[in-house]
């Protein structure tokens, strides 16, 4: 019971934003497509979190916060909500995401290479995602899928999924109207 607490209090897509939908569309259920199997931290966890932490202190990064802090702190309004979805979801958005923390992380200068592990986790978790997705398509042809995840995952899977011959990416602003 704890546990499903739990996850009814988190505020990710899962449960903000999906669950929602799906339950006011009259859909059964959710497709799990993130599973988080690719997340590793090498055998210090720690220095793992430290170092990837250090890397993402960067002036992109500080870009990145400003562009966004004044809108978070002001969402009060579905419109307002809509607008922040509409300005992470640019086209603009994957440079600079890769700048402040992936590209980032691939110049972190640990020994141990925490940075290189932290982008190679970050792909496998990409791919996997995209795979689980056109997994759940190919049986039917024709079907529609919403894939609900974290902005810095859009590029990927925008790409990814774009270079499969039966999908058709529709991009999010003609969505968010």
């Amino acid at each position: 019971m704890n546990a499903l607490e739990a996850l009814r209090a988190s505020r990710n897509e899962n449960t903000v934003i999906a669950a929602t939908l799906a339950a006011r569309l009259g859909h059964e259920r959710l497709w799990p497509m993130d599973d988080h199997s690719s997340d590793r931290y090498g055998p210090d966890p720690k220095a793992y979190v430290a170092a990837i932490r250090k890397a993402c202190e960067n002036p992109a990064n500080a870009r990145r916060s400003a562009m966004f802090g004044g809108i978070e702190a002001q969402i009060d309004t579905p419109e307002k909500a809509l607008a922040l979805y509409r300005h992470y979801n640019g086209p603009e958005m994957a440079p600079i995401a890769f700048e402040s923390d992936y590209g980032a992380a691939l110049e972190e200068p640990s020994p141990q290479g925490y940075g290189r592990l932290y982008v190679t986790s970050w792909e496998t978790r990409n791919l996997r995602m995209a795979a689980n997705i056109r997994d759940l398509m190919g049986p039917t042809p024709g079907m529609r899928t919403l894939v609900i995840v974290g902005a810095s995952h859009k590029a990927y899977l925008d790409t990814y999924l774009d270079q499969m011959h039966d999908v058709r990416i529709v991009d999010v602003p003609t969505l968010l109207k």
